[in-house]
C-alpha cells in the first residue's frame, strides 16, 4: 500500500557521486597507515523529509558516503592499510537502518536500500581479501541491527565494555522482519557463532554485552572506556602489519564523471543509456578505447582515472546503479558495445601482464583496476533487471567487454555474411572476474559441459556468428531476414510478463553452481525482502513495522506457513 507517508520517504532521483568535502554523515581522516570512518549521522539529512536519522541510524544516503569512502581509499591512499571503523557521537555506535524510513518506503526502495548496502559491505570484505586493505570495527557504544551489520563486515571488531554497550540484531522480535544486509549469515558463516547461541542472540531485542559477547564470538575484544582508544590503536597497527598495499602513494584521484543526466538518458564518456519508456526498456552502450590504453605502471598512474578500463567501468556502475533505483519501471537492458575490439584486448593484456603472478608481485593499481571491474560486474548480475546482449557488426564484445554478453540473461548476434561480425575472449574470462558464486561467468555457462570453458579459451581467433553460437557463447545467432523481427519480439515480449516472476526466474538462473558466503547473503535477501517484508506481520495495519514508535502494539497472525 502506498501511503503520503511512503512517498515522502521515497526521494528524487538519487545520484550516487560524492567527493569527502561532501561529506554530511562521515569524517574521514589520515594517520600513516590507518584511515578512521567516523561515523557522525546528521539527523536533518535524510535524502527524503519524512523522518529523521537519530541515533546513528541510516538511510540510503549514508551508504552512499560510506561506499564513496572505501573506493577512495582503496585508489587514492595506498598507503593506507587499516580502516577504523567508530562513531563520533558518544556511547552509541550506530543504530542501523532508520526504521521510519524503512516504514515509509516503497517496497522497491527497502528492496533496493538493501541492495546497496550489501554490495557496500562485500566490498569492504572484498578490499580485505584481495587489496591488503584490513577493517577494524570499533563500537564505542551501542550497535544495533545495521549497525552489528556493518560491524560483522569489518575483519575484527573490538566493543567498549561499560556495562550498557551491547551489539544486537532485534529486527525478528521488534519489527518482525530480519537483518536485510547479511547480519544473520555473517554471524554463522564468517564469524561461526554456533547455531543456538545464534537463535538467542536472533531473538534477544537487548543484545549481548561484554564478555559474553565475546564468548558467543560476536566480538573479537573487550576493552574498558578507559583502554578502549588504546586497545583500538594497537589492534589497528596490528592489523596493518598483515597488510601487502604499498607502504606510501601517490594514488590516484577519482574525479566526477561529469554524466549527462536527462529524462531521455544517460550520457557519459563511454557509456550511454538510452530510454524507451513505452516498451519499458533501455539500450546501454559501451564504447572501446579509441586508442591503445597506457601499457605501464608510471603511465597508468599519470592517466588516473582516465585510464580506459577504470573509467568505462565507473561509468557502468554509476548507470546501473542510477537504473536500479531511479528507474523503476525499465525492465530491459539491451547491452551493446562499439568500437575496436583489438583495442579492448590490448587493454586485457596490459592488466593481465601487470597482474601479480606467481613470483611477480604486480602493481597495486591495476589489482584495485581489476578488482573494481569484478564488482561493476557482480553489480550487472545482481540487478533485478532482464539483460539481453545485441552484438552487431561493428561491436566490441571482446575479453572484457565479452563479460557483459556473459553477464546477460541473453545474448543475439546478427550471422550476415556480408557484414562481419564477431567475439573473441581473452585471459580477462579465464577466472580473473569471477561471480558471487566464486566461478567463472564461462564456467556457470558450461557448467553441465566444463570442457567446453578450456575449448573456448584455448580459441586465439575471434568466433564469427556461426562458430558463437555452436560454440556456446551466444543464445541465438539470426540471419539478417530475421534479425530485426527476432529482437524486437525479445524484448516486447519481455516487457509483457509480470516482473516479479522474471526476478525471482533471473536470480534462480544466474547463479548455478557452488554456493558462497555472498550468494546465500542475496538468496536469502530476495526471498526475505520479497516475502516478509510485505508480509502483515510486518508491514500490515497492526505490523511491528507499521506500529514502531507510536502507542500501537503489534498484532500478528500466528499461524505459520
Amino acid at each position: 500500500m502506498v501511503t503520503s507517508e511512503t512517498v515522502a520517504a521515497t526521494p528524487a532521483p538519487v545520484s550516487f557521486e560524492r567527493h569527502p568535502s561532501t561529506y554530511q554523515h562521515w569524517t574521514l581522516t589520515f594517520d600513516g597507515a590507518i584511515a578512521t570512518l567516523g561515523m557522525d549521522v546528521q539527523e536533518d539529512a535524510g535524502l527524503a523529509p519524512g523522518y529523521t536519522l537519530k541515533l546513528n541510524s541510516y538511510d540510503l544516503g549514508v551508504d552512499i558516503e560510506l561506499a564513496d569512502a572505501i573506493t577512495r581509499i582503496r585508489f587514492e591512499h595506498p598507503e593506507v592499510r587499516t580502516v577504523v571503523v567508530t562513531s563520533l557521537k558518544e556511547r552509541i555506535f550506530c543504530a542501523g537502518a532508520n526504521i521510519f524510513m524503512l516504514r515509509g518506503s516503497t517496497h522497491s526502495w527497502k528492496v533496493n536500500f538493501c541492495k546497496f548496502t550489501n554490495e557496500t559491505r562485500l566490498g569492504m570484505e572484498d578490499a580485505s581479501e584481495h587489496s591488503g586493505l584490513k577493517f577494524l570495527a570499533a563500537l564505542n557504544g551501542i550497535c544495533a541491527g545495521g549497525g552489528y551489520e556493518l560491524a560483522l563486515a569489518c575483519d575484527e571488531i573490538i566493543l567498549v565494555d561499560d556495562a550498557n554497550s551491547a551489539v544486537s540484531l532485534p529486527e525478528t522480535p521488534l519489527l518482525a522482519v530480519l537483518p536485510g544486509t547479511g547480519g544473520l549469515t555473517r554471524v554463522v558463516d564468517k564469524r561461526k557463532v554456533r547455531r543456538d547461541l545464534a537463535d538467542c542472540f536472533g531473538t534477544i531485542a537487548e543484545g549481548v554485552k561484554g564478555k559474553r559477547a565475546v564468548e558467543w564470538r560476536l566480538v573479537d575484544a573487550v576493552a574498558p572506556s578507559s583502554r578502549f582508544k588504546e586497545a583500538v590503536a594497537k589492534r589497528a597497527l596490528a592489523l596493518a602489519a598483515t597488510s601487502d598495499r604499498p607502504s606510501s602513494g601517490p594514488g590516484i584521484t577519482l574525479n566526477p564523471l561529469n554524466a549527462e543526466i536527462t529524462h531521455e538518458g544517460y550520457t557519459y564518456s563511454s557509456v550511454s543509456v538510452a530510454f524507451d519508456r513505452d516498451k519499458r526498456s533501455a539500450i546501454m552502450t559501451v564504447k572501446a578505447p579509441e586508442t591503445t590504453v597506457e601499457a605501464t605502471p608510471e603511465a597508468i598512474l599519470a592517466a588516473g582515472d582516465q585510464f580506459w578500463p577504470l573509467r568505462v567501468f565507473r561509468e557502468i556502475d554509476d548507470a546501473i546503479l542510477r537504473l536500479r533505483v531511479n528507474e523503476r519501471e525499465i525492465g530491459t537492458i539491451v547491452l551493446k558495445t562499439s568500437g575496436d575490439p583489438a583495442l579492448v584486448l590490448e587493454a586485457d593484456q596490459v592488466l593481465l601482464d601487470l597482474l601479480a603472478q606467481p613470483g611477480k608481485p604486480g602493481h597495486w593499481l591495476v589489482r584495485e583496476v581489476v578488482h573494481f571491474i569484478k564488482r561493476t560486474l557482480k553489480r550487472v548480475d545482481l540487478s533485478a533487471r532482464s539483460f539481453f546482449a545485441v552484438i552487431e557488426p561493428g561491436s566490441a564484445f571482446a575479453g572484457t567487454l565479452f563479460e557483459l554478453a556473459l553477464a546477460a540473461d541473453r545474448s543475439y548476434m546478427l550471422d550476415d555474411p556480408d557484414q562481419p561480425n564477431t567475439v573473441q575472449l581473452s585471459g580477462m574470462n579465464a577466472g580473473v572476474l569471477p561471480m558471487s558464486n566464486g566461478i567463472s561467468r564461462l564456467q556457470a555457462r558450461f557448467y553441465g559441459t566444463p570442457d567446453q570453458v578450456a575449448e573456448v579459451l584455448s580459441r586465439q581467433d575471434a568466433f564469427e556468428a556461426a562458430d558463437a553460437l555452436e560454440a556456446g557463447l551466444v543464445t541465438y545467432a539470426p540471419d539478417e531476414i530475421d534479425w530485426d523481427d527476432e529482437v524486437r519480439l525479445a524484448v516486447e515480449s519481455r516487457a509483457a510478463m509480470s516482473p516479479d516472476a522474471l526476478t525471482g526466474m533471473e536470480a534462480n538462473l544466474r547463479f548455478v553452481g557452488p554456493e558462497t558466503m555472498e550468494t546465500k547473503i542475496f538468496g536469502r535477501l530476495t526471498a526475505w525482502q520479497n516475502w516478509i517484508f510485505q508480509r502483515p506481520n510486518a508491514v500490515g495495519p497492526k505490523g511491528a513495522l507499521t506500529s514502531y514508535g507510536t502507542s500501537d502494539r503489534a498484532e500478528f497472525d500466528f499461524g505459520r506457513t
